[in-house]
């Protein structure tokens, strides 16, 4: 009985290890292809081109510190793929018995964004992965902050921070208050969810979460956050 099981489970690991290996296989050919269409250097130069793209140095530097506070806490210490941050976002999903947290990294998210937005497969998670690691080889940090905040999607048909910033708020990113920059940076988590324009409660709530995050992270004091708070009231 104790030899059978052990065969058993020889075998299914062993099946395990072979779709793996198919997954990641499937996973590099994506890559290249995605690649090979698209070369990362005219991807960021097509972004950079477009019309209300914005740059680093006209952001928030409030909205900055709070997307990667709540978004990727360990953005300047990982290369591109942050296996604490996968493992923390497992543990999460295990003790909320749901899935909450994806794991995926800002620059993970941006990869996902150039080249697989309509793609959800495993395989697709693992091309990912491999453009995210050649951003990072390629692109500062600051570079990808860049990208990334002029591609995610911000709700209510904005899909770039100088639309989103200046159709909820009317102002240009740079002009964003404090306030205004932490309630924006909880929105591209769940776009549909935590639009200004169709749930205002909701997306207040998400920015608790932001502010408590830069507090964490210590971008903010517990009393600075307390004040922001308060302007929810």
């Amino acid at each position: 009985m104790v030899k059978l099981i052990k065969k058993l489970f020889k075998s299914v690991f062993l099946l395990i290890i072979i779709a793996a290996l198919v997954i990641i296989a499937g996973g590099w050919g994506k890559y290249k292809q995605a690649v090979r269409q698209l070369p990362l250097s005219v991807a960021v130069n097509n972004i950079k081109n477009t019309e209300s793209f914005t740059e680093f140095s006209d952001i928030s530097l409030t909205f900055v510190n709070a997307m990667v506070a709540v978004e990727d806490r360990r953005f300047y210490k990982h290369k591109g793929i942050d296996l604490i941050g996968i493992c923390r976002a497992m543990m999460n999903n295990i003790e909320q018995r749901s899935f909450v947290e994806g794991g995926s990294c800002i620059t993970q998210q941006l990869a996902k964004n150039i080249y697989f937005m309509n793609d959800n497969s495993l395989s697709r998670k693992i091309a990912e992965i491999f453009v995210a690691t050649d951003i990072e080889k390629t692109l500062s940090k600051k570079e990808i902050l860049e990208l990334y905040f002029n591609v995610i999607y911000y709700g209510s048909g904005y899909y770039n921070i100088a639309d989103a910033s200046m159709g909820y708020f009317g102002k240009k990113p740079i002009d964003l208050t404090d306030y205004e920059a932490t309630l924006l940076a909880g929105i591209p988590n769940a776009p549909s969810v935590y639009s200004l324009n169709n749930n205002p409660d909701l997306a207040q709530k998400r920015q608790k979460t932001v502010i408590n995050a830069m507090v964490e992270m210590k971008y903010l004091t517990r009393e600075e956050a307390d004040a922001l708070i308060s302007l929810q009231e």
